[in-house]
């Protein structure tokens, strides 16, 4: 298995997706026999949350703040999606106190650490991050092999890229690859390495979207992950070369 092992996918703007694209991700690997690890650095938003059945207890901000002692196993939370890998998640869900204690500087060092025991433990690592602000965000950057920006489709989207692109280089952690989501006919994200379209499946209970390999979502979310972990994926889908028409895109 080659490829990139630690991906962080972060926003561009606010409302990129990119816990959507994480999940997706995740699911795909996990698709292809691969044990997957996701971890929420958008605490402001605590999305990731909403993926996985059951009580968070503890969280991710617990295992970096209150519950520093605590194993990473006792906060990973394993997804109910059919899928022949292993696809467990870490998410935030924490009263606003402790979101704060675990935006800290000291907080932002213990997350590195529970990346890199996660990294020794799965085939991969997602981290679903927001556009660069904060210490969590900026240790999830720096500690993954590599960084996924994720931009809207849009003209708003496009706007943001060179901004965020900026930001990230500024931090040792320039984006490697840009991913263009929710993306019509016609992307408004010029440049992009990998695109993945619009999808009719948007409530939690429908998701992830890319199990359905029916789809024209599942292939190009195939296609951008093999491109964001530089790796091959051996999935099948039912229209004889759609998956390559999304890998030469």
């Amino acid at each position: 298995m080659t490829g990139v092992r630690a991906l962080a996918l972060v926003g561009a703007t606010g409302g990129a997706g990119t816990t959507r694209l994480t999940v997706e991700f995740g699911a795909t690997l996990a698709r292809d026999g691969r044990d997957v690890a996701l971890f929420d650095a958008a605490f402001g938003t605590q999305g990731l949350a909403a993926h996985v059945p059951g009580r968070l207890d503890p969280d991710l901000t617990a295992l970096v703040t209150d519950a520093s002692d605590e194993h990473l196993d006792a906060g990973l939370v394993d997804h109910p999606a059919a899928v022949d890998g292993r696809l467990a998640a870490c998410p935030a869900r924490a009263p606003f106190e402790r979101l704060a204690r675990a935006q800290t500087t000291a907080a932002a060092e213990r997350f590195e650490e529970r990346l890199a025991t996660a990294r020794e433990r799965f085939d991969h690592v997602l981290v679903d991050t927001p556009p660069v602000a904060a210490n969590q965000a900026v240790a999830a950057a720096t500690a993954a092999d590599r960084v996924g920006l994720v931009v809207p489709a849009t003209a708003h989207g496009a706007d943001h890229l060179p901004r965020q692109r900026d930001r990230l280089h500024d931090i040792g952690a320039p984006a490697t690859v840009v991913v263009a989501n929710r993306a019509g006919e016609d992307p408004a994200v010029d440049g992009a390495d990998a695109t993945v379209p619009e999808s009719e499946a948007t409530a939690v209970p429908d998701l992830p979207a890319c199990l359905d390999p029916d789809t024209e979502f599942a292939p190009a979310v195939a296609a951008a992950v093999e491109t964001a972990f530089e790796t091959s994926l051996d999935l099948s889908f039912p229209e004889g070369g759609v998956l390559e028409r999304y890998r030469d895109r």
